[in-house]
């Protein structure tokens, strides 16, 4: 029997309501942008929806959970403001709505950070930020949160001693977590005071041998004030080499969702379920995500997802928007090769690269949209928050 996805926003799957509307975190939001859905299922090629992407591969931390530990090697590049602002002028050129700064550095410590941001907010792309908040100071968040749709701490532990166990592994920790916890509380106050719109949140990327950090976690996020906080897994390469044992998260499901249960008006705590449960495999072969969710490393290598920055995936490498313009990456027979090959028979997700990228709910729901089980509808009635971001 066919299945079609509920075209109501009260009843998004793992929609969760905030005091600024409903957040999706633990879904895709395909069905508000069903026009490229359309022109992807008649073959037509289509711009990405949103990109994940890093202005540096720099970063001071040495988190245990980093995907981007496996990342290396890869040549690297330093980013100009020249080449950063041109990105942004392409992707609004191809029709990219969405720019998440997220991917594989630090992009707070980019000097292209704030022109970024700024830019992007004057040519009508939306943008959020991920970050570790280390060097988030008050000065950049005076000429940014304005301007950002979302903006999302990550902060593995509730501790300052998790802290050091999880990210920053030095003698400096303390003053290292006092000051991102400085960061985020001047965040959530500006925005109060300025009555921005933007989503402040603080995310858990949640390894099963940290466990006993979770309910400080949700104590933390509650006690910043931020609008959410988020407990996510862990994602591995194909080899395991960061070590996660995904049968591990089961037992940890009441812990969970005491988590959920210090939830209040103002701060939600939210797990991320789906993923959780997923144990690591995936239901599709098939890697249809890329088109609509792009990445793009720190270094400017752009290639279909993180899985595949590493240079043992230069079969998948498109190019470098540092050494030439994305827009004509993006045109290239190069970009669409690559993309019809993971789209392809010949590709399995399952075996051939790493597990739930970020482009996991983007890829099941088109997965499943093909096969019949679930077709993705357009959505009327209210949008989302950041219906930008798949």
């Amino acid at each position: 029997m066919q299945v079609t996805e509920n075209q109501n926003i009260n009843k998004i799957k793992n929609a969760v309501d905030t005091k600024d509307g409903k957040l999706v975190l633990d879904s895709h939001k395909l069905s508000y942008h069903y026009d490229r859905v359309e022109k992807w299922e008649n073959h037509e090629r289509i711009a990405p929806v949103s990109v994940d992407m890093a202005l540096t591969r720099a970063c001071g931390a040495m988190c245990s959970f980093c995907y981007a530990m496996v990342q290396e090697p890869q040549e690297r590049s330093y980013t100009k403001n020249k080449e950063a602002l041109e990105l942004l002028d392409d992707f609004a050129e191809i029709g990219v709505k969405g720019v998440s700064l997220i991917s594989d550095g630090e992009s707070t410590l980019s000097k292209a950070y704030v022109p970024f941001i700024q830019h992007a907010a004057n040519i009508g792309i939306n943008v959020g930020n991920a970050t570790n908040g280390w060097e988030w100071d008050p000065e950049k968040i005076d000429q940014v949160l304005p301007h950002l749709t979302w903006v999302r701490f990550t902060c593995a532990a509730g501790t300052p001693e998790g802290y050091s166990k999880i990210m920053f592994k030095g003698k400096k920790y303390t003053e290292v977590y006092d000051r991102a916890m400085r960061n985020i509380r001047y965040a959530v106050e500006l925005k109060k005071k300025l009555k921005l719109k933007v989503t402040l949140g603080l995310q858990m990327v949640l390894m099963p041998e940290f466990e006993d950090e979770i309910v400080p976690f949700s104590k933390l996020a509650v006690d910043l004030g931020v609008d959410y906080g988020v407990i996510k897994h862990c994602s591995d390469d194909e080899f395991g080499t960061l070590g996660v044992d995904y049968s591990k998260y089961e037992k940890m499901y009441n812990l969970l969702n005491t988590a959920e249960s210090f939830s209040n008006e103002n701060t939600k705590i939210i797990v991320k379920w789906d993923k959780i449960k997923n144990k690591g495999k995936p239901t599709y072969k098939r890697f249809y995500g890329p088109q609509f969710l792009l990445q793009i490393s720190g270094s400017g290598l752009v290639a279909p997802s993180g899985m595949f920055f590493n240079a043992r995936y230069s079969k998948f490498h498109i190019g470098n928007y540092v050494d030439e313009r994305f827009k004509d990456i993006f045109k290239s027979d190069r970009y669409w090769r690559i993309m019809d090959y993971l789209a392809s028979p010949y590709f399995n997700a399952q075996t051939m690269m790493g597990t739930l990228p970020i482009q996991h709910y983007v890829s099941e729901a088109l997965d499943n949209h093909v096969k019949g089980l679930s077709k993705i509808v357009p959505s009327s009635g209210q949008k989302p928050l950041h219906v930008n971001f798949l």
